[in-house]
């Protein structure tokens, strides 16, 4: 069946979540990259015990609560103007040095592209601004249904809304759990493996593995379809 939207996830994906390590170091000097990596950790772990036990609360708050813990974690005395500079840190995030020009050249392609992410839109809104990607992809955030991925009502959130058969989507995500959750529900998926890491054990493969958007841009036979 033919692929008719491309749809990505956003942190991590397209945008690097550790990208906020250099504003971290600013505030706390010598615990950049820690602070990075457990904020991260709590922030997926969070969203995933809401999900679980149905008391979703937005995006922007998981990922604030889950700093709080970090600094707590780290014995971090922080003031509310840290606290706000580090948070609006995920405003700022990094793309990754391909995804812009890889973007653009699908685009060229007729090939349909959009952004579904557990982030808000207003967390989602100034990275494709900044980046300067408004113009070559679309936004679609799981703030619509209040369902967080990888629940399978997000993923038919977005199929419906989409208004394509689940198999004429492509999925892209370098987390795991969210191209697990994505295949289950029956997307095709490609896992962008950007740290060169081995499958997960979980039963559930992708259909593509690509180390980067650039994989994805060369791989003709996706979207010359």
């Amino acid at each position: 069946m033919t692929i008719k939207a491309f749809v990505y996830d956003a942190y991590g994906t397209l945008f690097d979540v550790h990208s906020v390590t250099e504003k971290a170091e600013f505030h706390f000097k010598g615990h950049g990259k820690s602070i990075s990596e457990e904020w991260r950790k709590k922030q997926v772990e969070y969203f995933m015990l809401h999900q679980l036990t149905g008391t979703y609360i937005p995006f922007s708050e998981i990922t604030r609560n889950a700093l709080l813990y970090t600094l707590k974690k780290f014995s971090l005395q922080c003031n509310e103007e840290a606290l706000v500079s580090l948070t609006e840190a995920y405003l700022e995030l990094q793309v990754y040095e391909e995804v812009p020009g890889s973007l653009h050249s699908i685009q060229q392609n007729n090939m349909k592209q959009v952004i579904f992410s557990n982030g808000t839109y207003k967390m989602l809104k100034p990275l494709v601004k900044k980046r300067e990607l408004t113009d070559v992809i679309d936004l679609l955030s799981i703030e619509d249904v209040q369902q967080y991925k990888p629940a399978p009502a997000a993923y038919q959130y977005a199929q419906e809304t989409l208004a394509v058969n689940r198999e004429e989507i492509l999925f892209m995500s370098s987390n795991y759990w969210d191209i697990t959750g994505a295949a289950a529900y029956g997307f095709k998926t490609a896992w962008i493996n950007r740290g060169n890491l081995p499958l997960d054990v979980l039963g559930i493969k992708p259909h593509y593995i690509f180390s980067s958007l650039k994989d994805l841009e060369n791989e003709k036979e996706l979207h010359s379809l």
